[in-house]
């Protein structure tokens, strides 16, 4: 790798993190603070904080398996918003490992673990702001990532996104 990607790898990472380790959870926290009075999830501690590490650990796994595998098989990164490439993007259209299972194993990673972090605060209300940003993601992933998909990998994706869910980890359609 040269030094121009390498560079923009580590931009593209050091805003993933910014925003979606940081400033989201962030958020979250802050929600769950704020609306804690509003109501709580009717759970057993023991059994909310052992839902919370199950589901963050999820989570985790998705999120970092995928982004191993742009890297590695990708040969690209993830930071790519609004049509603005900041990390390379991926040369291959990656279809093996977590996206095998679903076509966008980061938002789905990321979304398991603002819920976990939810419960884990015992905030209902930050899990419905949670559900309620869902349905805004997919539109965003539908308007923007998967045209830039088409239009970079063409029939490829478009087979691609018969077979496999856009966002939940499903087995794979015939």
């Amino acid at each position: 790798m040269d030094t121009k990607t390498v560079i923009r790898h580590v931009i593209g990472y050091c805003v993933g993190i910014a925003v979606f380790i940081v400033l989201l959870p962030g958020i979250i926290y802050l929600i769950a603070r704020y609306t804690q009075p509003l109501g709580s999830i009717p759970l057993d501690d023991y059994v909310r904080i052992i839902l919370a590490l199950i589901l963050l650990c999820i989570g985790i796994l998705f999120m970092i398996w995928s982004n191993v595998a742009l890297l590695v098989i990708g040969k690209g990164g993830p930071t790519d918003a609004f049509d603005i490439a900041i990390s390379p993007r991926t040369q291959h259209l990656v279809v093996t490992g977590p996206y095998k299972y679903t076509r966008n194993p980061m938002v789905f990673g990321a979304v398991t673990s603002y819920l976990a972090l939810a419960i884990y605060f015992n905030s209902v209300i930050a899990i419905i702001v949670i559900v309620f940003c869902i349905p805004a993601i997919i539109v965003y992933i539908k308007h923007t990532e998967e045209k830039r998909l088409e239009r970079d990998f063409g029939e490829e994706f478009r087979e691609y996104r018969k077979k496999v869910s856009m966002v939940f980890p499903l087995p794979p359609r015939k």
